[in-house]
């Protein structure tokens, strides 16, 4: 049987076609309103955001470094300069993921060593702030310019760019004084401030350059500009010049500082010479010396591997760092403290038969002069530097009080204003200090040594001028300090120690009789140095020892290595009657004070208190000074 044939229902066809078309439409007016929700939020509600990050991606903020504070000397010479230069800067953020493929780039453009090539990664992979240019070559020559110029197109992220350069005409004359700057290392990136420092790339590594650094660097400054796609700078829309850091005047003479290491003559060695009425320091040397500017824009491993390795010690500031025993320059502070103390007097007298024993012991503690010098007070004990009788006074006063009168004066702390962050305490041993480090007990042998400067004693260059200038203000403590005024503002120093306060003001003259005898009476030991001298002046010498001599044994300088011979040293000021100058000398294996450290602080107060005719440059008036005892057998002096 046929099935029925189905007729079509035209209008159920058409209510299907109306509700898919109305379905339709609902889903195009849903996606549209969609749409323009969207359009609205973003162009209405996020305006301000978007056109922030708008402009952002066409305006950037660029900071513009301070030019460095200079350094002068007290003449007005600069010895710390800033100098045009011209770096190559990698910026990351615009060179991409595949930026060391850049720096191969580089290379080759520039046909630079493969050694040269990892030096330049492991600078651009140091710590860094965002979007900013890291300078991986610096010193461009015109040649490299141009060659960077021709393959611009090549290098998206690397540019040239212009700035200043640390310069240090003097090269090693200042470098254990003024210091210098360097690279800023990912350390010192985490401690300084992110805002001020930025764009900045060297900071004060050593010497003023470290302690002044807040001063010296300045204010940051900025630049708001327009850049294209590629990165580059198209105009300048806005600019907040940066403040320059602050100049310094130090009271260093460049002239003296070149006469003190002259006078040195190449030996290793330490100067310091200060103004004794305002603490300036005038010469710093240290020897052997190095250029700093070897280390503003990066040494080179072999360059810092040389200095590093040297046996003599370059990059090793002696006058701040050096710790050696004073020897016999502190014997007129102990022969103070003796008179101050009450346990000698002037006339007080001491036979020396060429050597010192303690009651009921064996032990001989020899006098430098071995025929003795007969009967001894304290003036004829500072002008022969006779141990005998500095070994009997040490002993009457003992350790602790001895330590009390070292540390007045200045042993055994840091001095100075503006150095003190790399320099050493030194020691000024006591009782209590040995208990404490060694846990032991302190032998009277001890004291003895401590009273002539040697045994645990240890004290530095800068802390014996400091010393040498404290007798000569006659007890008035003026902290050394290297700069003299800051942008035209004198400094001010609120933490200067207590002035040496002593019974008898008579005494100060006493024992400055004793040190002007060392170099103007015949016998002294320096006599031959001072008796030239166009002025008076008060010193002592001292020497040093490096290695330890056996009961008994002679020393003989053919038997010791030329680097453990006996350290020279001597002290001074002139002129007696009105101080100008108080210096320090410290020649490593000298041997002699009054033969090799003597001259060389003569040559010094020469250079600093003489006109070109040999003549003071001021009247210092006459001189009176305490006669010395009756002569004794002449004997030889070191």
């Amino acid at each position: 049987m046929a099935s029925p044939i189905r007729l079509k229902d035209h209008e159920r066809d058409a209510r299907v076609v109306r509700a898919r078309i109305w379905v339709g439409a609902l889903l195009v007016l849903i996606l549209v309103s969609v749409l323009f929700a969207r359009l609205y939020h973003l162009q209405v509600t996020q305006y301000e955001h978007h056109s922030t990050l708008s402009e952002s991606n066409r305006v950037h903020l660029l900071s513009i470094p301070p030019s460095r504070g200079l350094i002068f000397d007290r003449n007005g010479k600069i010895i710390a300069d800033n100098r045009a230069s011209f770096s190559l800067t990698l910026t990351r953020e615009r060179a991409g993921s595949d930026w060391p493929t850049l720096l191969d780039d580089v290379v080759e453009v520039l046909a630079l060593t493969p050694s040269e090539r990892r030096l330049f990664e492991k600078r651009v992979r140091q710590g860094r702030r965002p979007f900013e240019p890291v300078p991986f070559i610096f010193n461009l020559t015109e040649e490299q310019i141009a060659r960077i110029a021709v393959n611009q197109y090549r290098l998206p992220g690397i540019e040239v760019q212009a700035n200043l350069v640390r310069y240090y005409p003097f090269k090693e004359h200042f470098a254990h004084s003024v210091g210098y700057v360097g690279r800023i290392n990912e350390q010192e990136l985490k401690q300084l401030d992110p805002v001020n420092y930025s764009g900045t790339h060297h900071i004060g590594k050593t010497g003023i350059e470290y302690f002044y650094e807040d001063q010296l660097h300045g204010e940051v400054g900025y630049e708001e500009v327009e850049t294209n796609a590629r990165g580059r700078v198209m105009r300048v829309l806005k600019r907040t010049d940066p403040t320059p850091g602050a100049d310094l005047h130090l009271y260093m003479d460049a002239d003296l500082q070149e006469v003190a290491e002259q006078a040195l003559g190449g030996r290793r060695g330490a100067v310091v010479a200060i103004e004794p009425s305002t603490g300036g320091i005038l010469a710093l040397v240290s020897q052997p010396g190095y250029d700093p500017n070897l280390f503003v824009t990066g040494i080179s491993f072999g360059a810092y591997a040389e200095l590093r390795d040297s046996i003599d010690r370059p990059l090793f500031n002696r006058v701040l760092r050096g710790s050696y025993p004073p020897g016999s320059t502190i014997k007129p502070i102990v022969a103070l403290a003796g008179l101050d103390s009450g346990v000698i007097t002037p006339q007080s007298r001491v036979f020396d038969p060429g050597f010192y024993k303690l009651p009921n012991v064996k032990h001989l503690y020899r006098n430098w002069n071995r025929t003795g010098d007969g009967w001894v007070d304290v003036n004829m004990a500072i002008y022969r530097s006779n141990d005998t009788y500095f070994y009997d006074l040490a002993h009457k006063l003992g350790i602790d009080r001895l330590a009390d009168y070292m540390k007045a004066f200045g042993l055994g702390q840091r001095v100075s204003v503006d150095l003190s962050r790399e320099e050493s305490e030194g020691l000024v041993p006591s009782r209590q200090w040995k208990r404490a480090v060694r846990n032991q007990s302190w032998y009277p042998g001890e004291t003895l040594i401590a009273g002539i400067g040697q045994g645990y004693m240890l004290s530095t260059p800068m802390q014996l001028a400091q010393a040498t200038a404290v007798l000569a203000n006659r007890g008035q403590w003026v902290r050394p300090r290297m700069v003299r005024t800051l942008q035209d503002q004198a400094l001010v120093v609120d933490d200067t120690p207590p002035d040496v306060s002593i019974k008898d003001p008579q005494n100060w003259d006493r024992v400055i009789a004793g040190m002007e005898n060392v170099l103007h009476f015949p016998r002294g030991t320096a006599y031959r140095v001072g008796s030239t001298a166009a002025y008076r002046m008060a010193g002592k010498s001292g020497t040093a020892q490096v290695v330890a001599i056996r009961q008994g044994e002679k020393y003989d300088r053919t038997k010791i290595n030329e680097r453990h011979r006996d350290h020279a040293l001597f002290i001074a000021f002139a002129p007696v009657d009105a101080p100008r100058i108080a210096v320090a000398v410290m020649v490593e294996n000298g041997e002699s004070g009054s033969g090799v450290a003597a001259p060389v602080v003569k040559k010094i107060i020469d250079a600093w208190l003489l006109n070109a005719e040999g003549q003071v440059k001021e009247t210092t008036g006459k001189v009176e000074y305490f006669p010395p005892p009756p002569p004794v057998e002449e004997a030889h002096a070191q």
